[in-house]
């Protein structure tokens, strides 16, 4: 059963470049997992991200987060100063 995810980053100012630079670096992963990133949004100030991510299995999750490359970029997210909250997520009827 599919399972989808809700992130969101708070950027406090100036980290946008660093969590821009960390998000081309990881956001490409999601593919050889099975992942499909389903939406992107920024508020107008860009200071909140929001992703909605999808993945085949929560195994898929696990898998990503645990690549070696995003621990590699993990320095650029650092950097920025997003603090990151991810929430499983249902749809509602």
């Amino acid at each position: 059963m599919a399972v989808t995810y809700l992130m969101l980053a708070r950027l406090p100012e100036g980290g946008l470049d660093a969590f821009d630079a960390y998000e081309s670096a990881v956001l490409p992963l999601l593919a050889e997992y099975g992942g499909r990133l389903e939406r992107r949004l920024r508020t107008l100030d860009d200071r909140i991200e929001a992703h909605l991510i999808t993945f085949p299995t929560s195994g898929g999750l696990a898998a990503y987060r645990a690549d070696p490359r995003r621990s590699v970029a993990a320095p650029l997210l650092e950097a920025s100063g997003a603090a990151v909250e991810l929430f499983g997520v249902r749809d509602v009827p």
